[in-house]
């Protein structure tokens, strides 16, 4: 009876050590290859086999122009904008939504920029896109593309850190094993996503492979006979676009062409599509 309260201070100590190793865990997962729950309830509308797109998306236009870097690929640089592939895929959406570009208004200073960008950083992803006469007015640019190139700093100061996109709880995800119906589900939401004119930002992941934990955009679905291929913005790649395949049959998605990844089985989730998810 003497040793009881020993037991308890040790079970709590354990219970403390193992939350923190969590927490390590789960930003190590994210950061470690940022190069990089089960969706509930029945799928929406719509077959995933259909060919849809985000409205009014160019991909030339739409886009960063700086890339989120891979420092595992630059060991010895100090200085890097590494491991923001979750800012800036989420900024690539805050932008489509929240955002219109008007080249013939004159362009602002450095400050006036990275207040403007952090205004559009700050709107939630997952609220409806704003009408254009209700949308942040970037002066001076036509296009994101634009902008992010002649003001790039600006841009990455306004779009802010990245230590909570770290430790968001939905990155636990990265260590789920999915069921070939969830993973269905997924292919149907998106397509019934780019269908509304939407664009889809996925979490992807080939863990515990230490290779892929990352995010992209998809803008385009094109349908195969027996698959199904997403088209994706990768913070990675500003140069050309990704792909993502959904495999009908086996009911699995795989790595196409996916930035600095061997082509394989990953595992794919739906990424800030609400205040919880």
């Amino acid at each position: 009876m003497g040793t009881a309260p020993f037991r308890v201070k040790t079970l709590n100590l354990n219970s403390v050590a193992q939350a923190r190793l969590a927490v390590l865990l789960g930003v190590v997962l994210v950061t470690v290859a940022c190069a990089t729950g089960p969706v509930l309830g029945p799928p929406p509308e719509g077959a995933a086999d259909a060919r849809a797109s985000a409205l009014e998306f160019a991909f030339a236009r739409d886009t960063f122009a700086f890339k989120n870097l891979i420092r595992a690929r630059h060991p010895h640089e100090d200085g890097l904008y590494a491991n923001y592939c979750f800012v800036l895929a989420r900024g690539l959406r805050q932008f489509s939504q929240f955002a219109r570009f008007d080249p013939a208004l004159p362009r602002l200073d450095h400050a006036a920029y990275v207040a403007l960008v952090r205004r559009v950083a700050a709107r939630p992803p997952w609220e409806p896109a704003l009408p254009e006469d209700a949308r942040i007015v970037i002066p001076g640019y036509a296009s994101l593309r634009e902008l992010s190139q002649a003001e790039e700093a600006a841009v990455k100061e306004g779009l802010g850190g990245r230590f909570w996109t770290f430790v968001h709880w939905t990155n636990w995800r990265v260590t789920f094993w999915v069921t070939p119906a969830h993973q269905e589900n997924v292919a149907r939401e998106i397509v019934s996503e780019l269908r509304a004119g939407r664009l889809v930002q996925l979490l992807i992941t080939n863990w515990p492979k230490p290779e892929l934990n990352h995010t992209v955009v998809a803008f385009e679905s094109r349908d195969g006979a027996t698959t199904l291929d997403f088209v994706v913005w990768d913070p990675n790649d500003p140069d050309a676009p990704g792909v993502i395949t959904f495999d009908h049959r086996a009911r699995r998605f795989a790595a196409t062409r996916v930035y600095d990844t061997e082509p394989g089985v990953i595992r794919v989730f739906r990424m800030y599509y609400s205040r919880l998810l």
